[in-house]
């Protein structure tokens, strides 16, 4: 009887396929993110009613911000998978954990956005003043729930993930550390202080952090990524 040993995989085997794709994607969507809060017209803090105000006075900026929703959330996503993927190795619970709660909060990026998208659109139509107030707030009362699982999942997940990279060797301690900070201090920026620059900051943070990864990615073997 003879035996046969399966053939080593080839530098095109679909397991390492992406590593590079992914890696150049890392940074895009915290950077997307980034620029919708500095550009967006409004502070979070702001009634629907003084939100539907600036839209009308701001139209360009909001239609760009949109924009850049629309990228961070086809973008996000992927990037946390290929974090928790360079983090997983040497704290596989913290990394788990961390994803678990980002995807689902960046899975909803799409539906706080079209908020955005609604009530830019009422604008445009002439609609009036608290109509286009409604389309932001009251759009579906699923918006409500889309935004909890967003704020636990981006901060908190982000921070688990950061502390999942801070235990391990992938990147510097001061790149895990800025992921760690990153979101906590968007949280201040939007919530607290109503900074659009530095809530730039923050997210713009979060962007280095995660070009950082981005970066130990570029540098291994497609045999160390496929071992991950």
């Amino acid at each position: 009887m003879t035996t046969t040993t399966a053939p080593a995989p080839t530098r095109g085997d679909l397991r390492w396929r992406g590593r590079v794709p992914l890696a150049l994607l890392l940074p895009v969507g915290p950077a997307a993110i980034a620029l919708l809060r500095y550009l967006i017209p409004y502070d979070t803090t702001d009634s629907s009613t003084e939100i539907a105000h600036e839209i009308a006075q701001h139209q360009t900026a909001e239609n760009v911000a949109v924009w850049f929703g629309f990228i961070g959330m086809l973008a996000l996503v992927p990037a946390v998978l290929a974090v928790g993927k360079v983090a997983r190795r040497e704290s596989p619970r913290l990394a788990a954990a961390g994803v678990a709660l980002l995807v689902p909060g960046y899975l909803v990026i799409g539906w706080l956005v079209a908020s955005d998208a609604a009530a830019l659109f009422a604008v445009r139509k002439g609609l009036p003043a608290d109509v286009v107030a409604d389309a932001y707030a009251d759009l579906h009362p699923s918006a409500l729930i889309a935004g909890g699982v967003f704020v636990v999942g981006h901060v908190v997940g982000t921070v688990l993930l950061g502390c999942a990279l801070l235990r391990g060797t992938a990147v510097p301690r001061w790149a895990a550390i800025v992921v760690v900070v990153a979101q906590p201090l968007h949280f201040v920026a939007a919530v607290i202080v109503s900074s659009h620059t530095l809530d730039l900051v923050a997210w713009g943070g979060n962007a280095v952090g995660f070009a950082v990864v981005a970066g130990a990615m570029l540098r291994m073997s497609d045999e160390e990524w496929a071992a991950r």
